[in-house]
């Protein structure tokens, strides 16, 4: 996993962190609904990411 695919997961999951405190303060559940789909895309592709990794270690 590159350091620019790190830093993108990371942001996606900390504005999805944001957007699910946001509607939860706000009393907005679409809004904490996305925030928790954004963290959810966030995971997969780090899962995505780590199996590309271990197949690129086994291949070498």
């Amino acid at each position: 996993m590159g350091i620019g695919d790190k830093m993108d997961n990371a942001g996606q999951d900390i504005g999805g962190k944001a957007k699910e405190a946001a509607g939860k303060v706000t009393d907005n559940e679409r809004l904490e609904a996305e925030g928790k789909a954004d963290q959810a895309g966030a995971k997969a592709k780090k899962a995505g990411e780590n199996v590309k990794d271990g197949v690129r270690d086994i291949t070498r």
